[in-house]
């Protein structure tokens, strides 16, 4: 789980800093928001420790609004974190695959 929010940590700062003008200074509220909410799914995700990717995940947490922000946050940063992060980006492919 601490791997997972990593991963979504990175993701929206990617995003973030790459979509908004926040001079370089953390997450901007909409995104901060986000971060917010993603962390707390992951800390209410049933399978904890054995969490799917979400993808996969035949529980699906988010609102809908809040499924479409995560998804648009994903499509941008998911090419990007192959650069800025590739063992996150390396773990979060193997365990896509393996579930």
């Amino acid at each position: 789980m601490t791997r997972e929010n990593r991963t979504v940590e990175a993701m929206i700062s990617i995003f973030c800093h790459g979509q908004h003008s926040n001079n370089g200074e953390g997450l901007c509220p909409e995104c901060g928001e986000l971060l917010d909410y993603a962390r707390m799914r992951l800390e209410k995700c049933p399978f904890q420790e054995n969490k799917p990717t979400c993808a996969k995940c035949p529980v699906h947490c988010y609102k809908p609004d809040m499924k479409e922000k995560i998804r648009v946050v994903m499509k941008y940063a998911g090419p990007r974190m192959l650069y800025k992060h590739p063992a996150l980006m390396g773990a979060y492919y193997i365990d896509g695959k393996s579930n």
